[in-house]
């Protein structure tokens, strides 16, 4: 499968930041014992972005790639404010929001139970066209939960920027685009298999699994007893899961 950027600072960033995730060994394959995502695909990959955090020129340089990203993207003036989804999203909003001498506050997954009862911490932007930001997205679900509860609050949230996205699973760009979501991101895993040819970061045999995951992501899942659809996925993650 070919890759598409749309230009060629984002096949740039997209490839440094793979290459930063594999030196810092946030990306995991595992073919043989996969990985149940939360949504209850099954996967042979696993990034774990929270690395980057103790990593400081690492950070700093995927921050600034993530600044110039949304620049190009979205608009130099267009976004007011910064708010991070609950845990991982929070300080990737702090270093962005400092580069763009933003305002920022966070969501919450629920409301913390006592005092306000906030789900929004921090000044809500109300009126602000906000941008969402989280480390990475899978299908996107968590993305849309936290986009509505800014809207709900007041805010205007079309955008949302990630590290990492998966790019493999159905319905991810769909559902977002359905909720006037516009999805930015860095890498994807088609990137980081890019990387993988330049050094030997992982056994020939892994990457010939990851690549058959990649290339049929939803048959491998029903196959290592993963959910096997979209609706099978949405199913799992109403049950709490």
């Amino acid at each position: 499968m070919t890759i598409h950027h749309d230009s060629g600072f984002d096949r740039d960033a997209a490839l440094t930041t793979a290459r930063i995730l594999l030196e810092i060994k946030a990306v995991n394959f595992r073919p043989e014992d996969p990985y149940t995502l939360t949504s209850g695909w099954k996967s042979p990959v696993y990034i774990d972005c929270r690395k980057i955090i103790s990593y400081p020129r690492a950070r700093a340089r995927i921050c600034d790639l993530g600044v110039e990203k949304i620049n190009r993207a979205v608009g130099f003036e267009t976004i007011e404010s910064i708010a991070g989804g609950e845990t991982a999203g929070i300080p990737f909003a702090a270093w962005i929001s400092d580069r763009m001498n933003l305002p920022m506050a966070y969501v919450r997954k629920k409301p913390k139970g006592f005092g306000r009862n906030a789900l929004i911490e921090g000044d809500v932007p109300v009126g602000r066209e906000t941008l969402l930001v989280e480390d990475l997205t899978t299908d996107g679900a968590s993305k849309i939960r936290f986009a509505q509860a800014l809207r709900e609050a007041g805010a205007k949230c079309a955008h949302t920027f990630v590290v990492f996205y998966y790019g493999v699973f159905p319905g991810s760009f769909e559902q977002m685009k359905a909720m006037d979501l516009s999805l930015h991101h860095l890498a994807s895993w088609w990137d980081v298999l890019e990387v993988c040819r330049e050094r030997d970061y992982f056994p020939e045999s892994s990457l010939a699994g990851v690549r058959r995951f990649l290339e049929d992501p939803v048959g491998w899942s029903r196959a290592n007893g993963g959910v096997g659809s979209l609706d099978e996925a949405l199913a799992h993650k109403g049950k709490g899961a």
